[in-house]
């Protein structure tokens, strides 16, 4: 068989070219999130979310000196029956301050644009950019597929590119189901134009058919779940990481101090969801998905046994890909352990999302097996 001319030259072209239009748009609705975070820290929202973010940090230090007090107020509800509240009452220098029960840190932030009208418009630019580069995308992915007639993630390059498709599809789906995830645009960009980046400078390969062993209808089941569930693991980790960083600012902003973790803006972290709503994402996330990984894993060694005779050798993709089982099977127990929940927790996530990382791109690249279909 000659793999050469089983090959459509024109439309692998098409791919490559559309692929990197894909990465233009992509850079430009980068810049226009950039845009929205810097535009929305000017907002009245964010002013406002100063002043109480200040009360808030007053009280916090009065209650440390013990110069404040928790009272019960009691409120008339329009339906004639009451309804009673925690306060925290601060009487200093003839001056008192009452605060909500429920403390600045647990509410969730305005969002990115932060209530400023142009940090919305670059915001819903930035959206609207996405939506493009989605279709030019897509288009490569499927003419990459249609070029050698066959599922288009047979090696790295291709399912990098997948995979940064999968991720902007999610994070579009999610905006129009209505979810107030817009937060999630700059992460998601930046983490698009760095997959792409990669796929297309040191994972490209030229458009080929497939190695014998991978001619069976599980590449569509087996790698198309390890495609979905990568970019859920991804999701999860910038909840996991969002939330050990607003949990930090939180707990800067008790103790008096205007920053956040690294030096960032209180703007940034103050529109941002709280990080109780991170840490809860984070975990639903990933127990959603641990289910599939599992599948994935039991999908790849019936492909094995019918590919290779054997359900599992112990090979280095199988051992990473059941060393990332593990880790987050662990981070799952944890938390369902009352001792491991919080920032013990999002750590054993972050480590479990390395050792996903290290099971694509590191052992794909550097480590040989009967894995070993990058094509770099």
């Amino acid at each position: 068989m000659n793999l050469a001319a089983s090959v459509d030259p024109g439309l692998a072209d098409l791919s490559n070219k559309l692929i990197y239009s894909a990465m233009a748009v992509y850079v430009i609705a980068m810049f226009a999130h950039i845009f929205e975070w810097t535009f929305g820290s000017k907002g009245a929202v964010a002013v406002r979310s100063t002043e109480q973010a200040g009360v808030a940090a007053a009280v916090a230090a009065a209650e440390r000196q013990g110069k404040a007090k928790k009272v019960t107020v009691t409120v008339a509800s329009a339906g004639g029956g009451t309804t009673t509240l925690t306060r925290t009452a601060l009487a200093d220098a003839g001056a008192t301050v009452v605060t909500s029960g429920r403390g600045e840190q647990d509410e969730d932030g305005p969002g990115a644009a932060g209530g400023n009208e142009k940090g919305d418009l670059a915001g819903r630019i930035a959206i609207s950019l996405a939506a493009l580069g989605v279709l030019l995308h897509a288009g490569g992915v499927i003419t990459r597929g249609l070029s050698v007639m066959r599922w288009p993630w047979g090696n790295m390059y291709e399912f990098s590119c997948a995979f940064a498709l999968a991720m902007v599809v999610a994070y579009l789906g999610l905006l129009v189901a209505k979810k107030p995830v817009r937060w999630l645009g700059l992460p998601v960009m930046v983490a698009v134009v760095l997959t792409l980046g990669l796929a297309v400078t040191v994972l490209y390969t030229e458009s080929e058919q497939l190695v014998p062993a991978l001619h069976s209808y599980w590449l569509a089941i087996h790698v198309s779940t390890a495609i979905f569930c990568g970019g859920a693991f991804y999701a999860a980790f910038i909840a996991t990481a969002l939330y050990l960083g607003k949990d930090s600012f939180d707990r800067r902003m008790a103790d008096g101090k205007a920053t956040g973790p690294l030096g960032t803006s209180a703007s940034i972290w103050r529109r941002l969801p709280a990080a109780a709503t991170f840490d809860k994402l984070s975990y639903r996330i990933n127990a959603i998905v641990f289910p599939l990984w599992t599948f994935t894993i039991v999908a790849g060694a019936i492909w094995a046994e019918a590919a290779w005779g054997k359900y599992w050798e112990w090979d280095p993709k199988e051992t990473w890909s059941f060393i990332t089982w593990v880790f987050y099977a662990c981070y799952l127990h944890a938390r369902a352990t009352a001792g491991w929940k919080g920032r013990k927790a999002a750590y054993l996530a972050l480590l479990a999302f390395a050792c996903w990382l290290f099971n694509y791109y590191g052992v794909n690249i550097f480590v040989t097996g009967k894995h070993s279909y990058a094509g770099v």
